[in-house]
């Protein structure tokens, strides 16, 4: 069994995997909130750990995965991967977009992948059928949309998301509303139409917390994976354990 453990900014992200089976993900806010030794009594079977943080990981706490389990694994630009990067600067590149493309590559082996992450930003990123990773674009989430507009405009308001959105808003709340929505979801359907006719066989996956906003206003067939970063992470384990001479578990 598996421990994945995906710190960001704002929360950590873990979960339990056996095999490729998610069995159970919690979030919390801070490191001491985590005690290893419990989780490792309440499944005897977990002995590997993967951690993909952006933030700095304390002494302890890798101390404590290290007394608690056999093998532990980081995230890093270096690791070898199951997919290649193609990456001017691999360096540069988000760890999240690292594991979201482990993840599509795995979902769909020999066709390209077009992974869409709907979250604070908007990553857009391709891996084709050879399990490489080429490259993609980042761009403003929903919620920096409407910030902006409130925080570097007179007069707009901030404005929540909207369950349905018309072409046209008939106030300024709907206007703001449906051009940054409906803006989005254009974008979006542009990019896959233009891939789709450049990458015979695209496969298109959404995930994110704002996924499930958009999933009904695209035109194009897309699969919904909401834990595609956790997905990935456990593949990136599960491929360690494979390549590593005398990794146990």
């Amino acid at each position: 069994m598996n421990l994945i453990i995906d710190a960001g900014n704002s929360q950590i992200k873990w979960a339990v995997y056996s095999g490729g089976v998610l069995i159970q993900k919690s979030t919390i806010e801070n490191w001491n909130e985590f005690i290893p030794a419990h989780l490792r009594l309440q499944y005897p079977d977990l002995n590997s750990v993967i951690i993909s943080s952006v933030r700095d990981i304390p002494d302890i706490f890798l101390a404590s995965l290290g007394n608690s389990f056999s093998n532990t694994v980081e995230l890093t630009p270096d690791l070898n991967l199951p997919i290649s990067i193609k990456y001017k600067t691999p360096e540069t590149l988000g760890k999240d977009r690292i594991a979201s493309a482990v993840g599509g590559a795995a979902l769909y082996p020999g066709h390209p992948v077009l992974i869409i992450d709907l979250g604070t930003a908007i990553t857009i990123d391709l891996v084709n059928e050879n399990s490489e990773f080429i490259g993609g674009n980042i761009s403003p989430g929903m919620s920096l949309r409407f910030k902006a507009l409130e925080q570097f405009t007179d007069g707009l308001p901030l404005v929540s998301p909207s369950s349905q959105t018309s072409l046209l808003g008939e106030t300024t709340t709907e206007a703001i509303q449906a051009g940054v929505q409906q803006g989005i979801a254009y974008e979006l359907d542009a990019y896959i139409n233009t891939l789709i006719n450049k990458y015979n066989g695209l496969r298109v996956i959404l995930t994110g917390g704002d996924a499930s906003a958009f999933v009904r206003n695209l035109k194009n067939p897309i699969f919904v994976v909401p834990n595609l970063v956790l997905d990935g992470l456990n593949r990136i384990l599960e491929y360690q354990k494979d390549q590593e001479t005398g990794f146990k578990g």
